[in-house]
């Protein structure tokens, strides 16, 4: 297939046009100097990294029904809020179920991984495994121990299966929590994740101490924390759709304004659908609606080029011969690409060479 259009990645957008055989990248060059071969099949669109959803909690795909009213603290924090009872009360075949859902729709989104912030301990990381097994979503589990305070058996034994630990709120953890759990991560080569300021500003120096790899949310923080947080060069995944529910926002605006690296995720699966898409379209209009506007580019980036990234693997992050990961062929006008992938991806994208489930655009 040849794709006649344009590149968004993380070199920016460009004109291009990009040859694609078997869901690889052969051939990337100028658009006008790409030649025609005879039954090629030609396109007119824009090609991408395929997407990474920073923040999960798949879990909660487990509920079926609207959630109740109330305040964020009543619905998930633990150990007694709405969704651990509802997690208590599911069956493991019920958990599996719901979970393979959520990634199934990823899948038919293009998204290449997850990181999914998975309750209920080791059990609840190997369930998570089982669930992915057989998926095209790569799944970094963060697990979390149960005991409090941590049992340093358990958090080994939890991460001999999972890729690292997320944690609550540090308001929801003692100092010696978060310092245990992170040094416990540090020595063993994987990932730790924690909540901030979600629904109350915390200071920076709180959740920061423990030397986090990802903060997740901050819609609390203010400018000079998101500073601080830059300047530590710690990541942050925000979920501009499940923050919208509870009448906050991430400072998108500020984060873009002062660089800071900002991932996106779709957050607790019982909220919304897993479609990275939507988030991306609600968080561009949202600020807009704030009157603090913030770019498509910027929004793009934290989908398809800064989790890469974070993970280490910026070459999945190029569109270029033999890159690591499949792209992702978005039949939009190639003019303005950010802006085109931000706000109209949902009607117009292939996957695998193939337009995803009931989309308009034409089989390969």
């Amino acid at each position: 297939m040849l794709v006649v259009g344009a590149i968004l990645d993380i070199d920016g957008a460009r004109p291009a046009y990009v040859r694609i055989r078997n869901g690889r990248v052969t051939e990337v060059g100028a658009r006008g100097a790409e030649g025609r071969r005879r039954g090629e099949r030609t396109v007119r669109g824009i090609v991408v990294p395929a997407p990474v959803n920073a923040h999960t909690h798949l879990g909660d795909a487990v509920s079926v029904s609207e959630p109740p009213a109330g305040p964020v603290a009543s619905l998930i924090q633990p150990p007694h809020g709405y969704k651990f009872r509802l997690l208590a009360g599911a069956s493991r075949a019920e958990k599996v179920r719901a979970i393979r859902a959520a990634l199934l729709r990823m899948e038919q989104d293009g998204v290449a991984a997850t990181v999914d912030f998975r309750e209920e301990g080791r059990p609840g990381v190997e369930l998570l495994r089982e669930a992915a097994r057989g998926s095209s979503v790569r799944v970094l589990a963060l697990g979390r121990p149960l005991s409090r305070p941590v049992v340093r058996t358990e958090l080994d034994r939890l991460l001999a299966v999972a890729d690292g630990v997320g944690l609550s709120s540090s308001r929801d953890e003692t100092d010696e929590t978060c310092r245990t759990v992170a040094r416990a991560c540090r020595a063993a080569g994987k990932k730790f994740g924690l909540h901030a300021s979600e629904a109350v500003r915390e200071k920076p120096e709180r959740y920061l101490d423990p030397r986090p790899d990802l903060l997740v949310h901050l819609t609390k923080a203010t400018v000079d924390d998101l500073v601080t947080v830059r300047d530590e060069r710690v990541s942050v995944a925000v979920c501009p759709r499940s923050n919208a529910l509870f009448g906050r926002q991430p400072d998108l605006y500020s984060m873009e304004r002062l660089g800071v690296s900002v991932l996106l995720g779709t957050d607790n699966a019982m909220f919304h659908a897993p479609s990275l898409w939507r988030e991306m379209e609600f968080a561009y209009v949202a600020s807009r609606l704030r009157r603090r506007p913030v770019s498509a580019a910027f929004l793009a980036r934290a989908a398809l080029v800064e989790p890469w990234k974070w993970l280490g693997e910026p070459e999945a992050a190029l569109v270029a011969p033999e890159m690591p990961g499949r792209p992702l062929v978005l039949r939009l006008p190639p003019d303005d690409p950010a802006y085109q992938v931000v706000t109209r991806t949902t009607e117009h994208l292939i996957v695998r060479g193939r337009p995803r489930r009931r989309q308009r655009a034409a089989a390969r």
